[in-house]
Formats: C-alpha cells, structure tokens, sequence
C-alpha cells in the first residue's frame, strides 16, 4: 500500500491537442511508436492486433467520459499523464484518471459502497480489501464478469494466468474480484559495499564468531544493527536500523503490512495463514472470521504478535537515528538514500527508483548502488512455510453500483493500462510488477545491475512468501484504523506491547462482533467463538495441525544466522 511516493514522470504531450479528432488505429500507431517502441513482450505485429482490439472494442462507449481513480504512486502518475490521455485518442473514450492519497482512495471506496453513489468508475483499490470485496458482495466478480456480462470488452490477450498476484485478488468462492495493476513488497535493504569491506567482515567476525551476511533470522538483523550504529564510515556516524514511530495513520501499514508474519504469528499457509492469518485473525472452516484475541484462538495479542512489537520498539530505540521516532511512513522513506544507515528490515521497493539516482550517496560513479536487497529475516516463531512479509497490489476494482456501460468503459482502460503491449514500457517507469511476462523481459536483465535486486528477487522462487492482506479481513476499512491508534500508545510509552495489542484485539472483536450482530455479511460474516485460555487454544491448534497461537517461547534471541548474499542468488538462479 503506500505511500505518498512522490517521484516526476515526465508527462508525454501525446496524440490529443485541443480539438483532436479521434481516429482509432492512426493514433495507437502513433503511440506505438513514440511511447512504446521495443519495450514490450509482444511483437509490433501483436501490438498492433490488440490496439485494433482496443479500437473496435470501444466503439459503442465513444465520446463518453469517466473518470477513474488511484493512489499518489510514480505507477500511477505515468497512467494518468501518459496512458489516460493516449487511451483517450486511440478510443475516444475520455479519461480522467485522478490520482490522491491512498487513505482518501479507501475513504472514497468506501463511501461508495454505502451510499451507492458513483464517485468513480475504476478504482485502483488495494487487494487487502479482497476479505471486504467478497463478504459485502458490493464488487463485480471478474471471473463471471469477464464471462458473461463484460465479454464483449475483456480482452482477448489480456492472459490473466500472467499475473503474478491472482491468487492474492482471487477469494475463497474461487473468483477473481479484483485485476492487479502495480505490484511491490517490503524487503530486506542493505550497504552491499560495507558488509563487503574486509575491515567490516573481520571486525564483526571476532566480535560475534560468524559472517557478517544477509541476516536471515532478526537474532542476526540485531548484532548487525548493534555492530554499525555509533560506528564512523565516510566521516559519518552511521546507524545499524531504520524505521519510523509516529502516532499517524502510516504507523498502521507498518504493521498491518506483514509485521508480525516476520516474527512468526498466524499459521502456515501461502498466501496467507489459515485459519489464523498475520494479523491474527482466525476462520472457521467456512472462513468466517471466529475471534481475534488468543481467548478465541486469535493471535493479535499472542506472544508472537507481542514479541514482533517489542522487537520493534527495541530497535527503534537503540539502533535507529533519535529522529527516526518522530517520522511518518514518507518522512523516514528518504533517509536510507542519505548515506548513514547500514539496513533496514522493513523496506518498500517501491523506493528503488528514488534510491538508484546518480549523484546519492548510495550510488557508484557509475551508476550501480552500493546496497542491496535480499528476502526479509524472520523472528523466533516464524515455520517454514509461513509467509515471509507484504506485498502491496493495487487492482482494478469494478463496484456494482457503477452504471454497467460507464463499467465496461473503465473496464477497457483497466485492460489497456496492464496489457502485455504497456506493461514493460510502464514498469521500466515504475517499477511495479504485475506480469511473470514483464520480470524476464530482457531489458529488465539488462538494468538489473542498477537495481540492487530487485529483479533477482521478482525472478526467484522466493517471492511466493511476500502477499498482501488477506480473506479474513471482513472489513479492512474499519479494522485497519485501529492499528496505529494502539500500536502508537506502545509507540509512545503509554502502553507496554502487551496492553496494545489486547486493547488492539479486542476493539478489533468489537466490529467482528457488531458485523456478526448486524449479518450484513450473511453466512460468509463473523461467527464468534466460546472463549478459554491460550493453553487451550494452543492445544487445540495444535491437534489440528496448526500453530497458532503459540505458547511464549522461553528464549527469544535464538541462535543467529547469515547468508552471504551473491551465494544466495545463485542459488535462485540454480
């Protein structure tokens, strides 16, 4: 999700001067050529053939206008200054493509779905509201839109088993209610140059007795962090962590977003944990939601959950600059780029565009970076087989009380703006993946030297282990606010990671509850368990074959571990 990440496009003044008629196959071979060019998976000959699908496809909507909407993202921005308009002229149907805060693209969804009214006609709409979309059944379903009702403007080449997050936008009914449009996950992110200098390597092997590497549990993140913060390098005090803490709505995606996944609560399970998920969330086998505290064999407030906020709280306080506490999501985003942080566990890759600028600190002479980013270290409780952390997908969402022909219009630009003849030439811009086709384009294997990862990672077997929110979340609108208003008491010292996170669970049973009350959600809403110790309920999952909640574990610093990170992606490669 995320972010103000606020970076220029430069707007192509494209096809569409005042008073343009609209001429169809003329204009996309116009931007064909001027916009596209090699950059995409298709042959001309194919781009050409979906373009005049595109083209005869849209004739019926022609001259009417809609408007559509997403989150401030570089993505987004490219869409509504580039690809809006030139949709416009190839169509002659008329965009308006807003882009604004992500808060304010959820509070619109939102008010939308209850009042009716059609605000907008697309939506860019963070796949975390799939467990909202499928219970309140406001969204079309695309499988049976595309098959029944939108035939006539799906795509024939849009290959949905090309993108890399349909099983994050796909519910437990079996169908697709959401397309994703831009793809990014918090990551490991790390000084490749330092943990690389012989000074370094050998300073932190006599102190600790093994190689400094790729931390691959937080026991290792921790002597790393301990290791640099306070040391001198480049005539800079340098600091071993990075994070942010203030009370503000931001603080809630930091949690929210995979957190305690990386520490290890929930169940197995990918793409999410069932029937405990990484918010602490437990179904029953119908996927109702049953509880969210450990006295209804939840996790919100289990050990795990606790440990992975004091493990946060610690760091922040001992290894992050003083400053660092007092940051909002996008003031601590930057900080990395300025050349005095050794890693940070929790990084966007939506940043990497920003963090690979010739002239920064982090960046060669010759354009390289001098960091890098491998897959996230995991806490004491996390099981193989557990996602791993978060992994943001904005996705087109089409809302039933939007006009069907004002729909199949916005369907159409959806299609357009993530169709194999875009998507590398918008994600050479972005760098938000959606298609498997687009991550082995060969012109990402020819930037990946001066993207530090990124594309090592999207290509490797490991990214199956970083998803977005998912099904049991019944209403992520109302649950998500309450986890920066009780996270921030732990964040400020007016409550001890414990307290915070009963007081987070059980105001999150509050709405479960009053949704079960209600049953606006029918036989797919909460159902609320009896309620007994977490001894019982750990017994109880366990006889099923499941973790959570698990019991406290004696010693939380378990033995630490590093990889060192060229071997790791060889080891994908292999």
């Amino acid at each position: 999700m995320r972010r103000q990440i606020l970076t220029s496009t430069t707007a192509l003044v494209l096809l569409l001067g005042a008073g343009h008629a609209y001429a169809g196959m003329d204009e996309a071979k116009a931007f064909l050529d001027k916009e596209i060019g090699p950059l995409s998976t298709l042959s001309r000959a194919d781009q050409e053939k979906e373009m005049q699908w595109f083209v005869d496809a849209a004739k019926p909507f022609a001259g009417m206008e809609i408007k559509v909407v997403s989150e401030t993202l570089t993505t987004h921005q490219y869409e509504s200054q580039v690809l809006a308009p030139a949709f416009t002229a190839i169509t002659g149907i008329k965009v308006t493509h807003d882009v604004i805060q992500e808060g304010d693209v959820v509070e619109k969804i939102q008010t939308q779905m209850q009042t009716g009214q059609n605000l907008y006609d697309g939506w860019v709409n963070d796949s975390d509201l799939i467990g909202t979309h499928w219970r309140y059944q406001q969204a079309r379903n695309l499988t049976d839109w595309m098959a029944g009702e939108g035939k006539d403007v799906t795509d024939p080449m849009l290959d949905v088993d090309d993108f890399i997050g349909k099983s994050f936008t796909t519910a437990p009914d079996g169908k697709l209610y959401q397309l994703p449009d831009q793809q990014f996950a918090n990551l490991y992110w790390f000084r490749y140059d330092w943990f690389n200098d012989e000074k370094n390597k050998a300073d932190f092997k006599a102190k600790y007795g093994y190689d400094l590497g790729v931390p691959v549990n937080w026991s290792a993140y921790e002597d790393i962090a301990a290791f640099f913060t306070g040391r001198e390098i480049d005539g800079k005090k340098v600091y071993g962590h990075m994070d942010y803490g203030k009370k503000d709505p931001s603080l809630g995606w930091r949690f929210t977003d995979a957190w305690l996944s990386m520490a290890g609560n929930g169940d197995k399970g990918i793409p999410n944990g069932k029937p405990v998920d990484e918010w602490g969330i437990k179904v029953d086998e119908n996927s109702r939601p049953v509880g969210s505290c450990a006295a209804r064999g939840g996790d919100t407030n289990a050990p795990a959950s606790v440990y992975a906020i004091q493990k946060y709280l610690d760091w922040l306080k001992a290894y992050a600059p003083p400053e660092a506490q007092g940051m909002t999501f996008s003031e601590s985003g930057p900080v990395p780029s300025q050349g005095n942080i050794a890693q940070q566990i929790f990084w966007y890759t939506a940043f990497t565009a920003d963090m690979a600028k010739p002239g920064l600190p982090v960046v060669n002479d010759d354009g390289t970076p001098k960091w890098r980013v491998a897959p996230s270290p995991h806490g004491v409780y996390w099981k193989d087989g557990m996602k791993l952390g978060y992994q943001d997908a904005g996705s087109w969402t089409l809302l039933k009380s939007t006009p069907t022909d004002r729909a199949k219009a916005a369907w159409l630009y959806a299609q357009f703006v993530v169709s194999k003849t875009v998507d590398v030439k918008k994600s050479q811009v972005g760098l938000t993946f959606v298609r498997d086709s687009t991550i082995h384009d060969k012109s990402f294997t020819e930037r990946a030297p001066k993207l530090g990862g990124l594309i090592e990672f999207y290509r490797s077997p490991a990214r199956v282990q970083w998803t977005p929110t998912g099904t049991n979340v019944p209403d992520y609108p109302k649950l998500a606010q309450l986890w920066w208003q009780n996270i921030g008491d732990a964040s400020s010292g007016a409550k001890s990671p414990q307290e915070a996170m009963d007081s987070l669970c059980a105001d999150q049973e509050k709405v479960l509850e009053r949704l079960e009350k209600s049953g606006v959600q029918g036989d797919i809403g909460p159902k609320m368990a009896e309620e007994h110790d977490l001894e019982y309920w750990n017994k109880d999952a366990v006889s099923k074959g499941n973790l959570a909640p698990q019991l406290k574990v004696e010693n939380e610093k378990d033995k630490p571990i590093t990889v060192n990170y060229d071997e790791l992606v060889k080891s994908w490669q292999k």
